[in-house]
């Protein structure tokens, strides 16, 4: 946990040269430009970088989410929003991994494992955001199909994916009423609604996902009836662990540049770092980044092991997150004048860490997670 192996050091290193050569050529430009290339994934697939925890059986690399952290923050380093990508295509691969039958495997995990399919999870609504079992999509049984209706909101890659689990209500009110398919990005009636014009992750498309009578059939149902909130609860679970993957490689980041520019940046003949309101902070963000990082890592390592995870998942996405927003703000700081504008990337990384105390769970609801199960542990 604290030292890489040889194997993960190899893979950290493909993943960084890969990154920086490919995805940092246009990063600026895509962010300005609210641009995403779809063809990034499937190059980040080819490399293996999509499919890191995916049995080898249906086309991934049988690493673990341990390594999977890893990846996600090279490429955070760079490109925040192709990083939120991979995370997002890789969580339908962790659903189908625990809920899904031979078939759907089969079907569907060696394409988003090698980035020729791009995945995306919709369970967010207009009126269901952090109460997801009060969502009002619904799915109709008729004949050997399922009909859904509804509109989702939030959807990365929504226009984009060639999959969608999506979460429909098929019962009673309540999360015993919700139930979760597999909807096909090329199905008719399905389509993306308004693009969420976005303070960060900017180069990631992010829409409204408009379900009119879309036909799927019976046997894309993930599970039971009923059964859909535990996929999402459970989704929830492994996706906190890899925002906050992406989190601390956009705060390691922000520290490489504004201790970089510390060190070189002199004012009266000294390098500010040497001044302590610069080299004090400096080392408070360091901290910050290590403590971050040692609890995602924890996380990962007990997912990969078998434990219960979904405290230290919380906690670690928690803290990743916060930590982010804390030190890509410092890192702004440090820069001074230079930080506000965009001849450094210390703007953007601080753009896009403030959403990632949002996504999967605003960092309310974790500590409201993890509460929770402090008052179950004592009671």
């Amino acid at each position: 946990m604290f030292v890489l192996n040889e194997d993960q050091q190899a893979l950290t290193a493909a993943v960084r040269e890969f990154c920086q050569s490919v995805l940092g050529s246009t990063a600026r430009e895509d962010d300005e430009r609210e641009q995403f290339r779809k063809e990034y994934i499937q190059a980040m697939g080819e490399q293996g970088f999509c499919g890191i925890p995916t049995a080898e059986t249906f086309g991934g690399l049988g690493r673990g989410y341990f390594d999977y952290v890893l990846v996600l923050e090279e490429i955070a380093k760079v490109s925040a929003s192709y990083a939120v990508s991979v995370a997002v295509t890789g969580l339908p691969q962790v659903i189908l991994s625990q809920f899904g039958n031979e078939a759907q495997k089969q079907h569907w995990m060696p394409g988003l494992a090698s980035g020729a399919l791009l995945g995306a999870f919709a369970l967010s609504e207009p009126d269901s955001g952090s109460d997801a079992a009060s969502l009002r999509t619904t799915a109709v049984r008729s004949g050997d199909h399922y009909v859904l209706n509804g509109n989702k909101y939030w959807c990365t890659h929504g226009g984009y994916a060639d999959l969608y689990v999506v979460m429909a209500r098929t019962g009673g009110p309540g999360p015993r009423g919700v139930s979760a398919f597999l909807v096909p990005g090329d199905s008719v009636g399905l389509s993306a609604g308004k693009k969420e014009e976005k303070m960060g992750l900017r180069a990631s498309p992010t829409t409204e996902l408009v379900l009119e009578n879309v036909r799927i059939p019976a046997e894309n149902l993930l599970g039971n009836e009923g059964t859909g909130f535990n996929v999402a609860m459970a989704a929830l679970d492994s996706g906190r662990i890899t925002i906050g993957a992406v989190a601390v490689g956009l705060a390691q980041a922000s520290l490489d540049v504004a201790a970089k520019y510390a060190t070189l940046r002199k004012q009266f003949s000294t390098a500010i770092i040497d001044f302590q309101g610069v080299g004090f902070l400096l080392a408070d963000m360091a901290c910050r980044v290590d403590s971050a990082r040692l609890m995602v890592h924890r996380a990962a390592w007990l997912r990969d092991h078998g434990h219960s995870y979904s405290k230290e998942a919380a906690m670690a996405k928690l803290v990743a997150t916060d930590a982010a927003m804390a030190v890509t703000t410092d890192a702004v700081q440090v820069l001074g004048g230079y930080g506000y504008t965009r001849d450094y990337p210390v703007e953007r990384y601080m753009r896009d860490a403030k959403v990632m105390q949002i996504v999967e769970g605003t960092n309310q609801v974790q500590r409201l997670v993890i509460s929770r199960q402090l008052k179950s542990a004592y009671a």
